[in-house]
């Protein structure tokens, strides 16, 4: 029975699995496009497999507390696409950005690194995009990536956000033909002078694409992450949790005692006096590390400062008892100098 209903637990996973990974393949050939449109993304409401959504900014470019719930700025509402899902340059041969995706089957928030292929000053250029956005118009190989001046698309937001007008902003697909980024808002100029940078100007060149985690600093702008299934596919939601740090174990030389009996961890034994009766399973011990587990510095009590050392292991524990000296008398104190202890 236990092993049926991890089977079936198995194909439940895969399904929701497939639900999510299927609009784009793992890899293969694809073209790109551009565009911006302002308008909040499709991934910015909530759907399955999503464990947070693509972060919306107000009409003054604000991050959205409720922007999960805020209707789109095209459509009427207060919601749009903020300004730092622009495009950015990590060096000469590695970028970030975002891209829609084909919205037959969307795979939101999941990463892809793009290759690009066509000849030119981009040929060779690696580009990892977040998928934040679908449309009906975006084929299930190409990525429209999100790029502010590339065109409105199917949709405009940019009008009512940022006053935006045909004579800077281009044509509806494609965008300018011309490097008008200075004339762009400021917010903007960056994302939109990344085609003439980085790209070199090239327009919507062919890439090969593969599937990847998201890289921690794209998630952190876009604030969406996905569950559901396993990297290399998935994108990794950044953490800041780190393992305790291990402690080295210390040892300390002492004269061996004269051999004695034995004794269990869990039996007591007195050190001292009658009074000095410790139980070992309460004493502070060193854990061995041989088993994966931490190593605490020993901290002994004062008062066994002269006391033996317990060392308490995974398996069962011994634990030697101490060597109780008797007195000597200062007139046998010549003859007895090479004994140091006398037997328990």
């Amino acid at each position: 029975m236990a092993s049926f209903n991890r089977l079936a637990a198995l194909a439940a996973l895969l399904a929701s699995s497939a639900s999510i990974v299927g609009a784009v393949a793992a890899s293969g050939s694809g073209t790109t496009t551009r565009y911006w449109d302002c308008c909040k993304p499709s991934c910015a409401w909530t759907q399955p497999g999503l464990t947070s959504t693509v972060k919306t900014c107000d009409i003054n470019d604000k991050p959205l507390a409720n922007g999960v719930t805020e209707q789109s700025g095209c459509t009427g509402g207060n919601s749009f696409m903020c300004s730092d899902q622009s495009p950015w340059a990590i060096n000469d041969n590695l970028a970030y950005g975002f891209a829609a995706v084909t919205a037959s089957n969307p795979t939101c928030c999941q990463c892809y690194r793009l290759t690009f292929t066509s000849d030119g000053p981009i040929k060779g250029k690696t580009m990892i995009v977040q998928a934040t956005n679908t449309g009906n118009d975006v084929s299930g190989t190409q990525f429209d990536l999100a790029m502010p001046g590339g065109g409105f698309g199917q949709f405009d937001g940019c009008s009512k956000e940022w006053k935006a007008t045909s004579d800077v902003w281009g044509a509806q697909y494609g965008g300018s033909n011309t490097n008008q980024c200075s004339n762009f808002p400021g917010a903007l100029q960056k994302g939109c002078g990344f085609r003439w940078d980085w790209m070199g100007g090239q327009s919507n060149p062919n890439v090969n694409y593969e599937t990847v985690a998201c890289p921690a600093e794209i998630v952190a702008k876009s604030g969406c992450s996905v569950s559901g299934y396993s990297a290399p596919a998935s994108p990794q939601q950044p953490t800041t949790s780190k393992a305790p740090a291990i402690q080295p174990r210390t040892t300390t030389t002492q004269k061996a005692p004269a051999p004695t009996p034995t004794k269990k961890a869990s039996d007591s034994y007195s050190a001292g006096g009658e009074n000095s009766s410790i139980d070992v399973e309460d004493s502070p011990a060193t854990v061995s590390m041989a088993d994966g587990g931490v190593s605490e510095p020993t901290s002994t009590p004062s008062a066994m400062e002269a006391g033996p050392t317990v060392d308490v292991g995974r398996e069962e524990s011994v634990v030697e008892e101490p060597v109780v000296e008797e007195p000597v008398d200062d007139d046998e104190q010549e003859e007895d100098d090479d004994d140091d202890t006398c037997d328990a």
